[in-house]
């Protein structure tokens, strides 16, 4: 038996394409080999990778992996290991996997995301309003400011102070240093991970890493010595958390779990709400539909009814389809001899999920390259059709804080500012980091400031059951 087919060219040549251009390389694998090939990127002694973006396919992956076809091992995230460290959620395997997200799901779901609901509206309504009438700016900054503060207040508590500070243009910087394809090919070979006497971009990014260990630490002694059980932010969440055993989370592991939230829910909603408002600006009649909508709240609404819109939710699903921020799901290996998608796979193969390629299929999503959320009005996609947070085992533990992020954020925005899109060429994806992003900036001009529909009013509460997952 053997594997997919699969390009054929050095595995040195298909690392490069998967660093500087992973859609195109994805693309042109489909149209060469169909929903599942091979490729040996990484190198002549490293597993090679079964690339699937077969609906029924991924569903036997993701609903067997931690049963016997397949596993879904930390050892395989060691690209995220030297970033995160070796306790993060991402990280983990088996027993100790399951222990942190235990520990770490209830601040995330449920009733817990009442209180992080006025945070994202305030920080949104103070970053818009420093932007004059009349003025551009650049939306992917604006977002990320955004993200990036509603991050320090609701999983730090940090609103102000010296140390929110330095942590906040910190965090920033080394998300920004992480963001290159220099730093992707080091975490995908690790054997360029050297710090050159200390001039080197990877002794850069640890001389920043270390800067926010030393202010991460120095909250978490803080807290320890003064605890306060009054606040509900993510960190007094996790530090009082205790597992079935009664145990805590260390030091460490708060760190690391801290340094996990950060990257996968400030950087990754900070693309998507800056796709949306690209595309909404960019289509006249869904941005129309969509204001229409909002207005047609009457000023008598509260979050549950910002999450239950429909066409806001097929705008945010759409948006997460058509260029998804994670192109893959995390990696499995199967445990055994298995048939995909008409294919034997040998035990002990690699296997992983096109999240990007399936969002492409034409069978499913007509004319994929198209921005139309009606789709997601017409018909109901599967969890193996739309996969924008993974799914199994290793899920977007953060998934539905992301998704009323951008809701309501995008509410905000929309119900508050009238604003243009000056460039109105169309904007592709390109790598960032280990996600996409736009490849250049979209620029938004603010024309006037609209009539308060009085969504202040709608952080009084958030239904858990418009929350992506539980």
């Amino acid at each position: 038996m053997q594997l997919p087919p699969g390009p054929q060219t050095p595995a040195f040549v298909q690392l490069m394409q998967w660093v500087f251009s992973p859609m195109s390389f994805m693309d042109d694998c489909v149209r060469r080999y169909g929903d599942i090939y091979t490729l040996a990127m990484l190198g002549k002694n490293k597993p090679k990778l079964v690339f699937v973006s077969n609906p029924q396919a991924i569903q036997q992956i993701l609903t067997q992996d931690t049963r016997t076809d397949f596993q879904a091992p930390g050892e395989l995230n060691e690209i995220f290991r030297a970033l995160l460290g070796e306790n993060s959620v991402i990280s983990l395997s088996g027993a100790q996997h399951q222990r942190q997200r235990q520990l770490m799901m209830p601040s995330l779901h449920g009733d817990r995301m009442r209180t992080y609901t006025n945070v994202i509206n305030t920080v949104t309504t103070e970053t818009l309003d420093r932007i004059q009438i009349g003025q551009t700016f650049d939306v992917r900054t604006i977002t990320q400011q955004i993200t990036l503060r509603t991050i320090m207040q609701a999983v730090f508590g940090l609103y102000q102070g010296e140390r929110a500070e330095q942590l906040e243009q910190l965090l920033g910087e080394l998300l920004d240093r992480g963001s290159s394809p220099m730093l992707v090919a080091m975490l995908y070979v690790p054997s360029l991970q050297q710090e050159f006497g200390g001039i080197g971009p990877w002794a850069v990014l640890q001389r920043k890493q270390r800067a926010v260990d030393a202010l991460l630490y120095a909250e978490i002694q803080e807290r320890r010595q003064h605890p306060d059980p009054a606040r509900t932010d993510i960190l007094s969440l996790l530090m009082s958390a205790r597992d079935e055993a009664g145990e805590a989370m260390t030091d460490v592991e708060l760190r690391d779990e801290l340094l996990t939230l950060l990257t996968a829910g400030h950087e990754t909603t900070a693309t998507a709400l800056a796709w949306a408002l690209y595309w909404i600006h960019k289509l006249p009649a869904v941005k129309a539909k969509l204001l229409a909508e909002l207005d047609g709240l009457n000023g008598a609404c509260d979050l549950n009814s910002i999450a239950k819109l429909p066409y806001l939710d097929a705008v945010c699903n759409e948006t997460l389809r058509i260029y998804p921020v994670a192109m893959l799901t995390f990696p499995r290996l199967s445990n055994k001899t298995v048939t995909l998608a008409g294919r034997e796979i040998l035990p002990q193969t690699v296997v992983m999920g096109s999240i990007y390629s399936t969002h492409q299929r034409e069978d499913l999503y007509p004319q994929p390259q198209e921005f139309k959320p009606e789709r997601f009005l017409e018909r109901q996609f599967s969890p193996f059709e739309f996969l924008p947070f993974g799914g199994g085992a290793r899920r977007c533990i953060g998934s539905a804080f992301a998704m009323m992020e951008l809701k309501l954020a995008l509410a905000k925005i929309l119900s508050g500012w009238e604003l243009e899109l000056v460039d109105k060429r169309d904007i592709y994806p390109k790598r960032r980091g280990l996600v996409t992003a736009p490849e250049r900036p979209i620029q938004l001009l603010v024309k006037s400031q609209r009539v308060p529909q009085q969504l202040a009013s709608a952080s009084k509460s958030f239904s858990s059951s418009n929350t992506i997952d539980s």
